[in-house]
């Protein structure tokens, strides 16, 4: 039988958190779930008489850059507090144990709390050489990992490892390298991304706190709050792509001003993560605010498919609409040739608009010196 265990207020609480300060998480909980401002008082609620889930994280085929980014969310309430929310009973990172002492929690928890706790694993499953190749305490990955999800009341992949096996899986996958979901029988939170976005797993993880299930995924087991729209949709050098407006070398005239870096291999047009909204470093940039072309991490192979710079030889799908269930659909030809030829249209017209704001945004005596070169 389960032990009972402290609520999240309680452990603030006894932590030295004031009231205020949980009344701020639960503010930030409701927001992450898709909630208006008036939940909070709803969520507080809940908060004060749920008990913490005990929480086991895995850690297997990766470089730890998963754990690197969860432990610094831009949200000051998440790095101080959700790991208080949530028990964190094993971990070979950040845990004290070690050792003997170490699997002790893990076995413990999982005998304690079956079908209560949440399994977070970061990193691919070896399934070659009998799983020789990522063994922690004398035993194969891939027999832990079914041993603790067998139990688990939800399962969560971190990183583009855990979710579809990353630089590991890419070809020859010496190791068989496989994601999380293939390998064992129940539902799988995929959360992608090398790594992801901070705020987007502390998002996830206060959804299960809240509602003690996942967000609605898509097609591939992604949130689809986060990983619903392409990278490219919500891309601040969008109008640049539509007007035909592009990088062609690094540092030219067009990497100066800001033009879109599709020609510089840029996967914007086909990532779908919430980089250009959510952003990283307490919100601050995104590799393509820093000048760098989206290189597509949150999607399945995008190691297989380098070089990263590269120009992507087609868009399937210029509209916002399409979505990450659409995207493996081929295009029929009329459609293809239809959007192609208001895509030319829609860039020969915007031109001169561009063009003449440029003019009267520029510096007296620029336009003249640039006409005139």
């Amino acid at each position: 039988m389960s032990e009972p265990r402290e609520t999240l207020w309680e452990t603030m609480k006894a932590k030295g958190h004031s009231r205020r300060d949980f009344l701020q998480f639960c503010s930030f909980a409701a927001a992450a779930a898709g909630l208006g401002p008036q939940a909070t008082a709803a969520v507080a609620e809940a908060l004060e008489k749920k008990s913490r889930p005990p929480v086991l994280w895995l850690h297997f085929q990766e470089c730890t850059c998963c754990s690197e980014s969860f432990i610094r969310a831009s949200h000051p309430v998440v790095a101080d507090i959700l790991l208080d929310a949530i028990s964190l009973d094993y971990t070979e990172t950040l845990q004290a144990a070690a050792g003997h002492q170490a699997e002790k929690c893990r076995d413990d928890t999982m005998k304690k709390y079956a079908g209560k706790y949440i399994l977070l694993v970061e990193g691919s499953v070896p399934t070659g050489a009998d799983g020789a190749y990522c063994c922690v305490g004398g035993r194969s990955a891939q027999d832990i990992l079914k041993e603790a999800a067998a139990g688990a009341a939800a399962v969560i992949a971190w990183g583009n490892c855990a979710s579809y096996g990353c630089v590991q899986a890419a070809k020859p996958n010496p190791t068989d390298a496989t994601p999380i979901h293939k390998l064992i029988g129940k539902p799988v939170i995929n959360v992608p991304g090398c790594p992801p976005i901070a705020d987007v797993m502390a998002a996830v993880i206060v959804h299960l706190l809240l509602f003690g299930r996942g967000p609605e995924l898509d097609a591939q087991g992604r949130p689809r709050e986060f990983y619903g729209r392409r990278v490219h949709d919500t891309c601040y050098r969008r109008p640049y792509y539509d007007a035909g407006m592009f990088v062609d070398a690094w540092d030219d005239e067009g990497a100066r001003k800001g033009y879109c870096l599709f020609h510089m291999g840029c996967r914007g047009p086909v990532t779908y993560n919430a980089c250009a909204v959510t952003k990283w470093n307490q919100s601050t940039s995104y590799p393509i605010q820093s000048g760098h072309g989206c290189i597509g991490c949150s999607e399945n192979g995008f190691w297989d498919a380098s070089p990263f710079y590269r120009h992507q030889p087609m868009v399937q799908g210029f509209a916002i609409e399409r979505t990450a269930d659409a995207i493996g659909a081929a295009l029929g030809v009329g459609v293809a040739v239809g959007v192609a030829a208001h895509a030319v249209t829609t860039n020969i017209r915007k031109r001169p608009v561009i063009s003449e704001t440029v003019k009267e945004s520029a510096p007296a005596g620029q336009v003249e010196e640039e006409e005139a070169k």
